[in-house]
Formats: C-alpha cells, sequence, structure tokens
C-alpha cells in the first residue's frame, strides 16, 4: 500500500510549475518547454517530499544535491528554486536567457544560486552525479561514527533519453554498479522525444536491462503525469536501496497539457500564443496573464525550507558534539568544507639540485604525490586502467571500493575508473563540486582528448580537477571544481607507440581553454611547482604533461621560479638570442645555448612550463623574461600552433609524430641541440640590424 499522502495543493503546484515554464521560455522566445512541463510532477514529489536542503544556505554540507543532467530543461530547475525560497526571484525568471542574468541558458554552478553542477552537454551531469555519491561515500566512512551519522546525503538526478545515448553517462553508470553506491537515485525521463523525433528512430535499447547489467536497481513508473502515489512510492524504494544505485524509468508526456504534447515540436521552441491561452485555461490560470503564482503553491513549497532550516540546525549541532568526542577529526573535516589546505604542506614537496640524477617527470610526479598525499587527506585520486605506467598510486594508499569486495574500502583514497578516461573525468568534476574533495586523475596525454567534454566543463565551473598525463611525456591534468588529473605520455617522445600516441596537437587544445592550467614541467622543482600552484588554484583546473623519458634536473630552476609559469633559466647579458621552451625540450634549449656559446653567440633560455600562471604575472615581470632587444625562438616538440604569443619564431612539428625509439624520433624532426643551434643561427642572421621589439607588447591586450 503507498505511503504517499496528498496535498490538497498538490495539483496546483504542478500546474504552477508548468505554466511559469512556458512562460520562462516564451518570454525569452528560446528554450525548452517540453521536459519541464512533462517533468513537473516528478520534480513537485521529489523536492516537496524528499529532498533535504536549506535554501537560506545553499551550501550547508548535508544537504541533498540534486542534478539536471538534461540541462536544457533548467527552466523547470529554475522555476523550482524561484518556488522554494532560493536567492531567485520572478525578475530573475523574467530575465531568462538574457546578458548578466542569473538565468542563463543552461545551468552553471558558481552562478546561480542552488545549482551543483553546470549541465547542458547530455551525460555530464549524470557522471557529475556519480561523483557527488563517490564524495559522500568516501566522506561518510572517513568521518562518520556510530553515534555520530553526520555525513548522509542522497544524490538526485533527472536525465532524458539524450544523456542515456551519450557514452559518458554508460562510463559512469558502470562504475557506479560497481561501486554499489546506494547514496544515488537516477530519474529518466522516458518520454521517446529528441530533436529529431521519436526516438524509435534511433534509441530502442532495453535500457532497464542495460541498467539491470550494470548492477542498478531499475524501478519504473508507468504514469509519470499524473500517478504521483507511484513517483512517491519509486523514490521511497530508491532510498531504501543501501548496495546499488537506481535508476527510475519515469514515462512521462513531453510538453502536458500542450496542443503539441508528445511531439519534438514542444521540446526546444517556445509554445505559441494560442497554445498557451489554451494550456492555462486547462489548468485554472488566466490566460491573459503571466508570471501567476498562486499563494497556495508558496506556502506548499514553505515547508521545504522549515524543514531545511531544522535539519541544519540539528547538522550544526551533531557536528559541535561530535567536535567534542572527536576533535582532530572535527578540525580536518571543518577545515576540507572550508576549503583550505593544512598549514605547512609545501614544506613537503621534493627539491632538487642539478646534481641530481635524471629523472622522467611522471616519476618525479609520483615521488611528490607520495610526500605530499600524508599531509592532504583530500586527494582524492585515480586513473584510468594506466596506474603502473602513471604512477599515481602511492605505496600507503588504499583503494576506494566497496567493502564486500575485498578489494578495498570507502574510506579508500585510489579509485580505479577503468578504461574511462571521459566518465572519469566528468566524475572528478562531480568530486570537487561535493567539497572536501580535491580530485586527481591520470592517462596518457593523448587520451585526454577522449574526456575533452568534461575538461572544459571543469574550466568553465571552476573546479579544482588535476590531470596526470604522460605525453611519453604522459598527461597529467590538475582541473579545479578541484580536481588533478595526471597526464603523461607527453608528445613524440612516446617514440616506438607512434603518431596515434604521440599527442602533438592536444597542448595548444588545451592551452587555448580559458580557465585550464597546462603545464609541461621541464625537471624536478619545475614538478613540485606544478603541483603547488594546481593545489592552491581553488577554482582552475590543472594538466601536468609528464614524461617518460628521464629529464636532467636543471641549472638555474627552483620551485619559486617555476611556480610563475615562466622564468629565465640561463641569462645573458646583450644576448643575441632568447630561446623559449617546455618539458623535455629546455634541456635541448640549454644544450643549444652552449652549442651557440661556441660560436660566440650569446643565448638566454627560458622555461615556460604554464603559460596561463606566466599570463597571470606582473606585466613588468613578464616583460624581464621575455625582453625587448634580441630575437626569441620558440621551441617544444609539438605543434608550434601558440607559441607566437611568445616568441618570434616558432620550431616545432609541422604534422604528426612517427614510430621508432624516441631518441631517432627527435632526430628525425631535428629536435636536438646540434640543429636547434643551427636554426638559432638563422634567427639570429635574419634579425640583425632590425629594431627587436618583445613579442608581448601589443597594441591592447584582451
Amino acid at each position: 500500500m503507498s505511503s504517499f499522502t496528498t496535498n490538497q495543493a498538490d495539483d496546483l503546484a504542478i500546474a504552477t510549475i508548468r505554466t511559469l515554464a512556458v512562460d520562462v521560455v516564451g518570454k525569452a522566445n528560446s528554450g525548452h518547454p517540453g521536459a519541464p512541463m512533462g517533468m513537473a510532477p516528478v520534480a513537485h514529489v521529489l523536492f516537496s517530499r524528499f529532498v533535504n536542503a536549506n535554501p537560506k544556505n545553499s551550501k550547508w554540507f548535508n544537504r541533498d544535491r540534486f542534478v539536471l543532467s538534461n540541462g536544457h530543461a533548467c527552466a523547470l530547475q529554475y522555476v523550482l528554486l524561484h518556488l522554494l525560497g532560493y536567492k531567485l526571484s520572478l525578475d530573475d525568471l523574467k530575465a531568462f536567457r538574457q546578458i548578466d542574468s542569473k538565468t542563463p541558458g543552461h545551468p552553471e554552478a558558481g552562478h546561480t544560486d542552488g545549482i551543483e553542477v553546470t549541465t547542458g552537454p547530455l551525460g555530464q551531469g549524470f557522471a557529475n552525479g556519480v561523483g557527488l555519491a563517490i564524495a559522500q561515500a568516501h566522506l561518510a566512512a572517513v568521518y562518520n561514527r556510530d553515534e555520530f551519522n553526520l555525513i548522509n546525503n542522497f544524490t538526485y538526478v533527472f536525465c532524458g533519453d539524450g544523456c542515456l545515448m551519450e557514452g559518458v553517462a554508460s562510463e559512469a553508470a558502470s562504475l557506479a554498479g560497481h561501486l554499489q553506491l546506494g547514496n544515488l537515485v537516477v530519474i529518466y525521463d522516458d518520454n521517446h522525444i529528441s530533436i529529431d523525433g521519436d526516438t524509435a528512430c534511433a534509441f530502442t535499447e532495453n535500457v532497464e536491462q542495460r541498467f539491470l547489467s550494470y548492477g542498478w536497481q531499475v524501478l519504473h513508473v508507468d504514469d509519470g503525469d499524473h500517478d504521483l502515489a507511484a513517483i512517491s512510492d519509486a523514490i521511497a524504494e530508491a532510498r531504501k536501496e543501501s548496495t546499488k544505485p537506481t535508476i527510475i524509468r519515469l514515462k512521462t508526456t513531453i510538453g502536458y497539457g500542450s496542443k503539441q504534447q508528445g511531439t519534438h515540436g514542444v521540446h526546444g521552441a517556445p509554445l505559441k500564443a494560442d497554445d498557451i491561452v489554451a494550456l492555462k485555461t486547462k489548468f485554472g490560470f488566466a490566460p491573459d496573464q503571466t508570471f501567476q503564482v498562486p499563494q497556495g503553491a508558496y506556502d506548499l513549497y514553505a515547508e521545504f525550507g522549515r524543514r531545511g532550516a531544522e535539519l541544519e540546525a540539528k547538522w550544526n549541532a551533531d557536528l559541535a558534539a561530535y567536535g567534542q568526542k572527536y576533535p582532530a577529526e572535527h578540525a580536518e573535516l571543518t577545515r576540507r568544507i572550508a576549503g583550505e589546505l593544512p598549514a605547512d604542506w609545501e614544506k613537503t614537496l621534493p627539491v632538487y639540485t642539478p646534481s641530481d640524477p635524471a629523472v622522467a617527470s611522471r616519476k618525479l610526479s609520483e615521488i611528490v604525490l607520495t610526500s605530499i598525499i600524508p599531509s592532504l587527506p583530500e586527494l582524492v585520486g585515480g586513473s584510468a586502467d594506466l596506474t603502473g605506467s602513471n604512477l599515481t598510486k602511492v605505496k600507503s594508499s588504499v583503494d576506494f571500493q566497496p567493502p564486500s569486495t575485498g578489494l578495498g574500502t570507502y574510506a579508500g583514497t585510489y579509485i580505479r575508473y577503468g578504461v574511462r578516461e571521459h566518465g572519469m573525468g566528468a566524475i572528478a568534476n562531480g568530486l570537487h563540486a561535493y567539497g572536501g574533495i580535491i580530485p586527481f586523475v591520470a592517462t596518457f596525454l593523448n587520451f585526454v582528448s577522449y574526456a575533452s567534454g568534461a575538461v572544459r566543463l571543469s574550466a568553465l565551473s571552476g573546479h579544482q580537477v588535476i590531470w596526470v598525463g604522460e605525453y611519453t611525456e604522459y598527461l597529467v591534468a590538475c582541473l579545479q571544481l578541484k580536481h588533478f588529473p595526471p597526464a603523461t605520455h607527453d608528445s613524440i617522445g612516446l617514440g616506438e607507440d607512434g603518431p596515434t600516441h604521440q599527442p602533438v596537437e592536444t597542448a595548444i587544445s588545451l592551452r587555448a581553454t580559458p580557465n585550464l592550467a597546462f603545464w609541461r614541467p621541464a625537471d624536478g622543482n619545475e614538478t613540485s611547482a606544478a603541483y603547488l600552484v594546481a593545489l592552491k588554484s581553488k577554482s582552475t583546473p590543472s594538466v601536468l604533461s609528464l614524461s617518460r623519458q628521464n629529464l636532467p634536473n636543471l641549472e638555474g630552476s627552483t620551485i619559486e621560479k617555476a611556480a610563475r609559469g615562466g622564468y629565465v633559466l640561463h641569462e645573458e647579458a646583450e644576448a643575441d638570442l632568447t630561446i623559449v621552451s617546455s618539458g623535455s625540450e629546455v634541456a635541448i634549449a640549454v644544450e643549444a645555448a652552449g652549442k651557440l656559446a661556441n660560436e660566440g653567440i650569446k643565448t638566454r633560455v627560458v622555461s615556460l612550463p604554464c603559460w596561463l600562471t606566466f599570463d597571470q604575472q606582473d606585466e613588468d615581470y613578464r616583460l624581464s623574461v621575455l625582453r625587448d632587444g634580441s630575437p626569441i625562438l620558440s621551441l617544444e616538440a609539438s605543434s608550434p600552433a601558440g607559441w607566437a604569443k611568445y616568441s618570434h619564431e616558432q620550431y616545432g612539428l609541422p604534422a604528426w609524430g612517427a614510430s621508432g625509439p624516441y631518441q631517432k624520433v627527435y632526430e628525425k624532426f631535428g629536435i636536438t641541440g646540434s640543429n636547434i643551434a643551427v636554426i638559432g643561427k638563422k634567427v639570429v642572421d635574419f634579425y640583425k640590424g632590425r629594431t627587436v621589439v618583445s613579442p608581448l607588447r601589443k597594441a591592447f591586450q584582451l
């Protein structure tokens, strides 16, 4: 028998959501009214009966998290936020999709009160939800005690057919099933409509059977338009299952109440005037008025705010009592919630001198992680099935796994993502969005391309995620929403793996991404500096591109200098030439400078491990590094695109790489000390007698 209790204002509240969504889209003459109209009943039931959150403090830590993965339906979320009492007014709803409004075309975290993650690109929110659920399970395992169930929230996700067609959702769903995330509830809006029309044209799989195979609990509601009791019972049943995530297949009619209901015509276009009149008349609203909110709807949703405020007050009292009994754990938890790093953690970073042996930067990354992780419990890392190559699992770490598997515990800090780069990146965004966690993830730099959708959302959202990447030189990326991904095997240094694994175009792609710090460290001190800046950058993701080949520790490098993104490694007064480089090519630039010195050509060497960080320095400093008076030649074993910003001439790869031992590959493309010396002399001769100003000097700056 159903435990659902009706409220006399239920139908009124649902009709209010539908008509407001229609008015929001109609006033903007842009947007998607269909899904908000179809999902109004489930949204109403979920928030009025189940979600625990406080609209007066949208950052209360133990709130339930809600993700609208089908972000095009954001009119639904904005309407709910207004009705529930968040900082979103009717005027904000009227400004939907307008410049500088609080109601942009898709939900944006950090922009609109109550939005947990940025969604819109389909499937990303689904995977973010998995990250949010992992974060809750992990922090609960670390800090909860028998008498203190402090961290026990649920994560609820709305998604549509499009989300479930995207591969990123499949990757995340598969991992969520393996991890037995019983705190995750996904509600699938099965309305059978996409932009092309009925999903029968392209999406005919049995979704329920698919999720059963992933290890999920699968429930269904056949009448999502009217059966509030069935909706409520399904959500209640989902909350009872503690060893499996749950997906509820909810059959709805897109655009319910419209003349075009059930068709793709109501998916992504405002309703016509006569349709709006008929719709409002049908639901008992004045057809000639807009943005109507009956007091009964406000009154019903006011209970949500009262309930949330009471729950937060009780939680705060419990947290204080927890602090009395477990002062050390309380101090650490509250520090992590505040997003503050422990005092003096930087002192654990390794420091190197030129007498130290040459080491691959992926190994240097492992040394950094081994040094800092004991003092930074918020670092939660993982790799896409490349742990042994990325070197991201330190010896003391325990895997994050369901205890029943015997493979680890939920208190573990190392996640085995499997071969799921895109899912990994999007999950990391969710980990950072939850709070208290700085994620780092790892793969080959080349394969970060698989995750580009998640990487750009990390940068857009300000997630501190760290990617570690090998580029034979790998890819290490640190994104802040806050996660750090290491990426290794980062260029033609991958040698025998050939051009399929040599990411010659990846560096400029990442460097071109706003608010993304792409690091190519040249030695040990620069690797330590990359982690230093990544960990201090609370709203910027980072990608650390690391080498497989050994790199010498350079004369003149320090953590402090490298932390500015670029610095003079080798200085010469009255120089004839400056060579600016990054990563493994910096040592080659130093070699070339020595050969040029033997010919009487004074050559400065500049290391530029991170363009974004260097660009953030003051103008006087930048001009002291890349100064006037002599030409600047850039050198990098990848596409030269973008280097014109920092140099007059660029030497790099004109096309794809080649397969062979990496030394031979470098020789084939002329990336050797001897050839760069020849190129450098040509540059000096070309600019002789000319007035040379720094390429940093521009008529204007963006």
